[in-house]
């Protein structure tokens, strides 16, 4: 026997000793199945020393011999006038890419045909006869360009087109706009006999005599064509081996199935078999669950033998013959679903095939995001108009009736519980502001023109686990809007579906949605598993409410590192509230407004520092310029007079509000009278949200729950603003309360122990980087804002930058999005302020909150630049727990 010829099958296994390169792709794969005593048919391989070389004097015995082996097992006899065994050859190149075309049916020649169809039926017959000569061809054609025949190489070409009609590979011939029909095509008598005379002239003499020659002929031609081919580096293997076919009898039958459910990730197999069929075109299959028991077992046998091989969801092809089973084709699965993916390594963590660390290791940090938000069903959207395109804000698809405004959505909202309707939503306006934060939290998704990843729908979409699109294309009309030729009125159904991977859709109608279920996904065991891997880094959450912490604590969050208390007051029923009190024309007003305000934050406060109970919360005091609270049109400042006529019976002139509302118009409200200089301006706000902390942080310590409150302070630009807040002040003929000095009034009145706290700064301002050094002296934690400190460093707006971006990409002018991924400039910042923050205060806690700490690079970066924790949204948490323990894998190694 050839040393270049190597026999394989169930029970024979080509030796170690042969460099696995030398025999293809598909021949390793065939290998491999032989390794593990899979059903596979038997053949053997030329491998890669031998394939360019071969002539039939060269290989006639070896084969006869190989063959005989092959028909043993079988039991077909290769060139059999009655049941006669066909053949398979593929070209096996070392790498996957191939341009080789299917070459099936080896054996079927004028002796055999009959006995062939007597199996099969004549038609069948016949159609294989045609696959065979289309295969051959492509390799006929294929030499004559290697040989330069033009006239040749063209004469095939039209014989191919003429041939993939016949398949049904293209469309008919008398389509409009299609080619003429062949002329030589409507010579053929259409039979296997017919064709065979018809195409013979194509190939060498005696191609359809005998099998023998056949496959010689066939491997000869194939092994010219390797010769003459450039591109071959002598590293392209051919593979032999019998071909069965389910429609042989009916106990016959093929198929094709998924090792487990690719979307669900269930441990049942997927996939449909066709009984006493083979390779038919709009044949009706069954579920594999339905073959009969004993071909069932085998087939569970062979999937999970081959994920616990590869480690991976495999697709296997089978086929049946004479109640034999043959295991055909293996191979990687492209399109599955994360949550398959994980409940596959979490099955083969707990049986011990795999490590904890590979499973952490094997999933990318990013596609989590599939998994923690509902996904389109793509059959359900056929036929619905559509738009593509769009920036992503937050992944997920959503359903809802569009509104274009919040009040009008909230109205539809109440309308829609009351009356036991529909209640989904989808908010579509130019862009958001803080005021539409209520709409957003209550809807299914938001749709905006203005901004991108970071604008302010965006985040809040984030925050929420909605689902946001930004379209620079939407053009909103009053009641109506376009996207591109894609229209919709107010109350229309839309779905918006925007995938972390790939582009965005907006359909008119209704879609339908798979929905996550952290549980059942395995989420939550494959948390835990990446938990187990954190040291000293932790992963807190961003939230504004009870419901959010606990999401986020189920998470894997430790912790709030960012609870912003100026949502709190965009609830309906505290935002007149709120109006009040900033409006209110006396002192003795606004206290009153400020202790029912003091009241609602007392038990915000509450629910969350118990969820979050034996963690630390972050409680950022009120950032927002106050203007943001104000009315913003006609509609809402007649809400607020109607407040404070029906509530407070107050008549209140509306030229007065509007007149108040215009006297805190900021030209650049983002750098104006926000965060701590409201503080200053406005002591009491501050004073009321203090007061609230402690008194929900004192009830909860007598219940004997462990609560550990941050106190925040935001938008400082030096350590005097943080001081005077933190300690207070005291000049002639004026006072200024601190935190400090709120909190012992407040112990000393409820004659109560002192109550471990925090008090730190948000660094957003690359002054106070700059600074750090002095701020550490009056701060026991900095939480870098990156979203604001990326702005006033590259003094750029993350609403608007969308405009321009594009401009600059095309110029190389900024890499990626600075929104998404740390600048340079402003990581430069970050670790300049951690070193000199703890060269003050050795102690200090760092941690980084915001749509960055999500971002696997930005993980990586704040554990490099000695961070304790970085803080995102509740939906995010996972992705940046993974990241972590991605990171701490890498360097345990």
């Amino acid at each position: 026997m050839n040393k270049h010829i190597h026999f394989f099958s169930q029970k024979d296994v080509i030796s170690k000793k042969i460099e696995p390169e030398k025999l293809g792709i598909r021949g390793r794969q065939a290998n491999e199945f032989a390794e593990l005593g899979f059903p596979i048919l038997p053949g053997f391989i030329l491998d890669a020393d031998i394939a360019s070389e071969i002539t039939p004097d060269l290989i006639r015995k070896d084969a006869k011999a190989l063959l005989d082996k092959c028909s043993a097992i079988v039991k077909k006899k290769f060139g059999g006038r009655d049941n006669p065994l066909l053949l398979k050859v593929v070209v096996s190149p070392n790498l996957a890419v191939s341009t080789y075309p299917t070459l099936h049916n080896f054996g079927l020649v004028k002796p055999t045909i009959d006995g062939f169809a007597n199996w099969v039926g004549e038609d069948f017959a016949a159609h294989e006869v045609l696959f065979l000569v289309r295969g051959m061809l492509k390799i006929e054609e294929r030499i004559k360009e290697l040989e330069d025949k033009t006239r040749e190489q063209g004469e095939i070409a039209a014989r191919l087109k003429s041939l993939d009609r016949m398949l049904g590979i293209t469309g008919p011939s008398n389509e409009l706009g299609a080619e003429k029909p062949d002329p030589e095509e409507t010579k053929i008598t259409k039979s296997a006999a017919g064709y065979m005379d018809a195409y013979a002239k194509y190939f060498p003499a005696g191609f359809f005599e005998t099998a023998e020659d056949q496959l010689l002929i066939t491997l000869s031609e194939i092994s010219r064509m390797l010769q003459m081919d450039e591109q071959n580096d002598r590293d392209t293997a051919l593979l032999v081996q019998p071909m069965v076919y389910g429609n042989y009898s009916k106990d016959s039958c093929s198929g094709d199935y998924f090792s487990r459910n690719v979307v669900t990730g269930e441990k049942k197999l997927q996939g449909r078999f066709f009984r006493s069929k083979f390779n038919e075109t709009g044949a009706k299959g069954q579920d594999i669950g339905k073959i009969d028991a004993v071909y069932l077992k085998q087939l569970e046998k062979i999937a999970w033998a081959l994920e616990d091989k590869f480690k991976e969801i495999r697709q296997i092809r089978f086929t049946v013959e004479e109640e034999k089973l043959w295991l055909i084709e293996q191979r990687l699965v492209d399109q599955k679903s994360t949550q398959a993916d994980i409940r596959l390594l979490l099955d083969l963590a707990g049986r011990k095939i795999v490590s904890n660390s590979y499973v952490v290791k094997t999933i990318e940090p990013l596609r989590l995001n599939e998994i923690l938000h509902p996904v389109i069903d793509p059959s359900s959207v056929k036929g619905l108009k559509s738009w593509k395109g769009g920036i992503a804000g937050a992944p997920g698809a959503a359903i809802g009736r569009v509104f274009f405004s919040t009040d009008a959505l909230l109205e539809a909202k109440k309308n829609a519980h009351q009356q036991g309707e529909d209640a989904r939503f989808i908010l579509c306006l130019d862009s958001s502001f803080a005021e539409d934060v209520k709409a957003i939290e209550v809807s299914t998704g938001v749709l905006t023109a203005e901004g991108g990843y970071s604008a302010h729908a965006s985040v809040v979409a984030r925050q929420y686990g909605k689902v946001s699109l930004v379209a620079p294309e939407l053009n909103i009309r009053g009641k109506k809007a376009a996207l591109g030729a894609l229209t919709f009125s107010e109350g229309d159904y839309i779905t918006i579906n925007v995938p972390f991977y790939g582009e965005s859709n907006v359909y008119l109608g209704t879609a339908a949605l798979i929905e996550p279920d952290p549980k059942e996904s395995g989420l939550l065991d494959f948390i835990a598993l990446c938990k187990g891997f954190l040291k000293d880094f932790h992963v807190r959450t961003n939230a504004d409410t009870p419901r959010d912490a606990a999401l986020a604590l189920s998470f894997g969050a430790d912790g709030v590192g960012l609870c912003r208390t100026e949502h709190m007051f965009f609830k309906a029923e505290r935002i007149n509230v709120f109006r009040e009190m900033l409006l209110s024309a006396s002192p003795k007003d606004r206290a009153k407004a400020l202790a029912k305000l003091q009241v609602m934050q007392r038990d915000d406060f509450y629910g969350i520092l118990k969820t979050m109970a034996g963690k630390e919360v972050t409680i950022r005091l009120l950032d927002s310029p106050l203007h943001e609270f104000m009315p913003h049109n006609d509609e809402e400042l007649r809400g607020y007079l109607d407040y404070m006529a029906r509530v407070k019976k107050v008549k209140v002139s509306k030229a007065e509000v509007q007149a108040s509302i215009d006297a805190l118009h900021e030209f650049n409200p983002m750098l104006g009278h926000r965060g701590c200089r409201i503080a200053v301006s406005y002591p009491e706000i501050y004073a009321m949200q203090v007061k609230a902390i402690f008194e929900a942080a004192y009830r909860l310590r007598a219940e004997k729950i462990d609560i550990r409150p941050e106190i925040m302070v935001p938008i400082v630009m030096n350590a005097s603003e943080l001081k005077l807040i933190a300690y207070g002040k005291k000049i002639e003929g004026s006072s200024y309360a601190g935190i400090v000095d709120i909190e012992e009034a407040l112990r000393a009145e409820k004659k109560t122990r002192p109550l471990e706290y925090r008090i730190g700064t948000m660094i957003e301002l690359p002054a106070a980087a700059l600074g750090a050094g002095d701020i550490a002296k009056y701060g026991r934690f900095f939480s870098f804002g990156t979203n604001d400190l990326t702005q006033t460093t590259l003094g750029i707006s993350r609403d608007d930058f969308t405009a321009f971006m594009p401009d600059y990409t095309l110029f190389d002018l900024i890499v990626g999005n600075p929104f998404s991924t740390l600048d340079s400039r402003v990581m430069e910042l970050i670790s300049l302020a951690v070193e000199r923050g703890r060269r003050t205060r050795p102690d200090l806690v760092c941690g980084l909150c915001g749509e960055h700490g999500a971002n696997p690079a930005n993980v990586r970066f704040c554990m490099d630049a000695g961070l304790n924790y970085v803080s995102c949204s509740p939906y995010s948490v996972p992705i940046a727990l993974l990241a972590v323990a991605q990171v701490e894998i890498e360097k345990a190694q």
